[in-house]
């Protein structure tokens, strides 16, 4: 039941499915596809598929998300770089992006199709800062717990393409953007920091989140970021305002898919939000009081929820991340509440470290767990869920799926379970 909630989720969302209704008419000119993120590959192979010879590509993924050159046509060009940690693979990439659109001209263009993760990979650091300095606030921003949306606005006032400057740079060309969205309440300036999308987050929006979180800065990032010539692109401004965007999966549509598979087996589907986000033991906790409350209810739910929860790193050597450390705080809370399952999964098919894409959990995972000799309130401490799942065979494994619209949380309550 909860394997086919996940795979029809994944099915809405795939580019597939998604993307070809919204591609725009071709230019008089030429046509620049640019697919940057962890859904690029699929979206760069529709797009493609009848493409003029005037249109080329530039793919940039993760490591691990590319589609074979066989899939695009003859001069396609296909790189890969380091995610969620930028490094000098995705600095060269930039700069050939750049440099590519840059060459757009009046009649011509840019097709940006953006998804998560391109944030990591279009690392182009803003003048005075050095890869090094993006790749040390990243790891620190990941490991406070901050959201992704507080991680793009500080990575975005320290770089020289993201927050609308590419488009900036591709006019007068015409820019269509069209994003698959793994931000909670799907602000397309947000996804991979919008580099073809005005940005409405300022200077001083940045430096409050490094001090919400203590985070100091050197000298030179301080500068950076006290500099008004560090500041995006405004929303009007004339080489950025005549863009088109489209936000063309989100999370919305995979619960909703999730949820129908759901009704169809009897179960009434309950949304709690597509754009939650927290931390992820506490939203677990949360998620178990809710689903105690329906079980004493009676009857069947599917509790649903989407966005982006965040973890608090005690111990950087542990292995898990958010999906399977909400998972095990559920399961902790939930005791071996009978009747009651759940599943957490990155859509992106990778759940922070150990290469899973979430977990799932039911009324005898504590029970498992003691008899495997496991301490599982001692392995959440320490960041230890990858773990406790693997011993349990509980993990999720899909590898990357070429989407992401963030999280996926489905907890079955099944109350006719319940032992009398």
């Amino acid at each position: 039941m909860l394997a086919d909630m996940l795979a029809a989720a994944l099915a809405s969302v795939s580019a597939e499915r998604c993307l070809p209704a919204h591609l725009p008419a071709e230019p008089r000119g030429r046509r620049l596809v640019l697919a940057v993120g962890k859904a690029a590959a699929a979206m760069a192979k529709v797009a493609m598929r009848e493409a003029r010879s005037t249109t080329r590509a530039i793919i940039l993924v993760p490591y691990r998300h590319a589609l074979p050159p066989g899939d695009f046509p003859e001069g396609t060009i296909i790189l890969e770089a380091g995610h969620p940690l930028p490094d000098e693979h995705g600095l060269e990439a930039a700069r050939r992006i750049c440099d590519a659109v840059r060459a757009l001209g009046p009649e011509d263009q840019l097709l940006a199709l953006i998804s998560g993760g391109g944030s990591a990979l279009l690392a182009l650091p803003a003048d005075g800062v050095s890869l090094d300095d993006k790749r040390s606030l990243t790891r620190e921003l990941l490991y406070c717990g901050a959201t992704i949306s507080e991680i793009n606005c500080v990575r975005t006032h320290l770089s020289r393409i993201k927050g609308g400057r590419l488009a900036a740079m591709a006019h007068p060309a015409e820019v269509v953007t069209l994003a698959f969205s793994d931000i909670p309440g799907d602000d397309p300036a947000l996804i991979a920091s919008g580099p073809t999308v005005p940005d409405r987050t300022t200077l001083a929006d940045a430096r409050r989140v490094l001090e919400r979180y203590g985070i100091s800065m050197a000298d030179h990032i301080n500068a950076v970021l006290r500099d008004e010539r560090s500041a995006t692109p405004q929303p009007d401004a004339g080489d950025i305002a005549a863009g088109r965007t489209r936000i063309v999966a989100r999370s919305r549509m995979a619960l909703e898919a999730a949820g129908e598979i759901a009704r169809a087996a009897g179960y009434m589907p309950v949304y709690l939000g597509d754009d939650l986000e927290g931390n992820a033991t506490e939203i677990g906790t949360v998620h178990a009081a809710l689903a105690l409350h329906h079980q004493r209810k009676g009857g069947r739910w599917a509790l649903l929820s989407g966005g982006e929860t965040t973890v608090f790193v005690r111990n950087p050597d542990g292995k898990g991340g958010r999906n399977s450390e909400y998972a095990l705080s559920l399961a902790l809370a939930l005791g071996q509440a009978e009747g009651i399952s759940a599943l957490a999964f990155d859509t992106d098919g990778l759940d922070g470290v150990g290469g899973h894409g979430g977990a799932i959990i039911d009324w005898t995972t504590l029970a498992r767990a003691r008899f495997a000799g496991l301490s599982p309130s001692r392995m959440l401490q320490g960041n230890d869920s990858f773990g406790f799942f693997d011993a349990l065979g509980d993990l999720v494994h899909t590898g990357p799926t070429l989407t992401n619209v963030n999280d996926l949380r489905v907890v079955l309550v099944d109350a006719d379970q319940v032992s009398h």
